[in-house]
């Protein structure tokens, strides 16, 4: 039975994390063909993120966690998922529910025939500012011109990844990351589906202007 890991960075989730649990481990349970284990990386969250996901390892055993001494960022912390996860194939997404548990059925259909990275594409963002579209348009566009490299626009973190995928992006030690920008980068067989980004299922965005500032920086240079 092959296995697949669902990767979750996690900053300050608490409120998230029961609605996320109920929606994956009802998604696992109807999936019956794969084995799943879902690997947390608590990003030095200051709540009760850490205790929530512990709790939830003490009746589950499909979860697993990495509890980082600080916070060391998104980017840190996917890379960290990537080190300690076991699966044929990974998945990463948000704890927000910004990212539908829903649609890894979808992935792993087009993972089964033949795809390495299958990537959705948001063909809505549901509750962001204009400003905010208008920067990522921009963004987007801009690192385009600058690379031959094809860049995935509008696509976020949420995807399936096939192991040599994994491997090819461990081998990349940088602590400066652009990891949307690496999962371009290392090429493979891609493939794209397309859905609407949901609102936070609870909580506030960890997000703000400077950060996401600091990230395109990162991603230009």
């Amino acid at each position: 039975m092959k296995k697949i890991s669902i990767i979750i960075p996690a900053y300050n989730e608490e409120e998230s994390l029961p609605f996320l649990y109920e929606r994956l481990d009802k998604l696992m349970n109807e999936i019956d063909t794969y084995e799943f284990e879902v690997l947390f990386v608590n990003d030095g969250s200051k709540d009760k993120t850490i205790q929530i996901i512990k709790e939830l390892r003490q009746k589950d055993k499909r979860i697993c966690y990495v509890d980082f001494s600080r916070n060391f960022g998104k980017e840190i912390a996917m890379l960290a998922g990537l080190d300690y996860a076991k699966g044929d194939s990974v998945i990463f997404m948000d704890a927000d529910l910004q990212d539908p548990p829903e649609l890894i059925p979808e992935l792993i259909k087009y993972w089964e025939e033949g795809y390495d990275d299958v990537y959705a594409r948001r063909k809505s963002r549901e509750g962001e500012s204009l400003l905010k579209k208008i920067t990522s348009w921009g963004f987007y566009r801009t690192l385009q011109s600058m690379t031959k490299i094809e860049i995935q626009k509008d696509t976020g973190d949420f995807r399936l990844l096939d192991r040599r995928c994994v491997e090819a992006l461990k081998e990349i030690r940088e602590s400066q990351r652009y990891t949307k920008g690496l999962f371009s980068w290392i090429g493979y067989n891609k493939k794209e589906i397309l859905f609407d980004r949901e609102p936070r299922a609870a909580g506030q965005t960890k997000w703000n202007y400077g950060k996401l500032i600091n990230l395109s920086i990162d991603g230009l240079t």
